[in-house]
C-alpha cells in the first residue's frame, strides 16, 4: 500500500513563503497525475495545482504566478512552492497521486494533510 507523507506547513506572515513536500513510500510518480488540494474551514476541497506525467502543469486562478508544483522522481517526492502568501491561502493542504487501472499500484492516494496558516 502506498503512503504519502506531507511536511512543510506552518504559520507564515502575509507575503511570506513556504514549501510543502509530499514523500511517497513507493515509486509512483512516473505515469501518474499529481496534485495539491486545499480545504479551508467551511469550504469544499479545491484543486490548487496539478502536474501530469508529462510535466504539464495547471494552477487555480487564485494561485497562478505565486505557487509552483514540482516533483523529484528520484526522491519519490513532490513539492508545492508557495510565495507571496495571502491570508486567504490559509487551509489544510493535501497531496494527491492518481494512477490508472492499467498501471502497477493503481489507485487514488492522499496525504494526511498539512496546515498552512497565513496571518500577521
Amino acid at each position: 500500500q502506498v503512503q504519502l507523507v506531507e511536511s512543510g506547513g506552518g504559520l507564515v506572515q502575509p507575503g511570506g513563503s513556504l514549501r510543502l513536500s509530499c514523500a511517497a513510500s513507493g515509486r509512483i510518480f512516473s505515469l501518474s497525475l499529481m496534485g495539491w488540494y486545499r480545504q479551508a474551514p467551511g469550504k469544499q476541497r479545491e484543486l490548487v495545482a496539478a502536474m501530469t506525467s508529462g510535466s504539464t502543469t495547471n494552477y487555480a486562478e487564485s494561485v497562478k504566478g505565486r505557487f509552483t508544483i514540482s516533483r523529484d522522481n528520484a526522491k519519490n517526492t513532490m513539492y508545492l512552492q508557495m510565495n507571496s502568501l495571502k491570508p486567504e491561502d490559509t487551509a489544510v493542504y493535501y497531496c494527491n497521486v492518481r494512477r490508472g487501472p492499467g498501471l502497477a499500484m493503481p489507485g487514488d492516494y492522499w496525504g494526511q494533510g498539512t496546515q498552512v496558516t497565513v496571518s500577521s
